[in-house]
């Protein structure tokens, strides 16, 4: 997964556009390759941090949504509706979770 920050992506593609135009010269500055990987480099380093925090927090989301079904399940007749409630909305977290993260490993 790549992370690219608003500058690196404006830098990288007048990079591209220069390596381009010079490559259509054959005479590409090898400055140009070199300056590319290093803001590819950077953006992976920052993408997989970024994916090891989304599985965290859909692991923490995971684990709260087992405490909220063990809560339902164990909850006097007059609390049920309350532990219903708090276990929907912990579903709803784990799903978010879960589709930030498939987003995040398709790109």
């Amino acid at each position: 997964m790549y992370s690219y920050t608003k500058a690196e992506s404006r830098e990288r593609g007048k990079l591209f556009r220069k390596g381009f135009r010079q490559s259509l010269a054959d005479c590409v500055d090898p400055d140009i390759k070199r300056r590319i990987e290093r803001i590819d480099q950077d953006a992976a380093e920052r993408g997989a941090l970024e994916l090891a925090a989304l599985h965290k927090v859909q692991a923490d989301a995971r684990t709260d949504l087992a405490a909220a079904k063990a809560a339902e399940r164990t909850a006097p007749r007059a609390d049920k509706a309350t532990a219903r409630q708090a276990r929907k909305a912990a579903e709803e977290r784990v799903r978010l979770a879960e589709r930030a993260v498939q987003k995040a490993e398709r790109s």
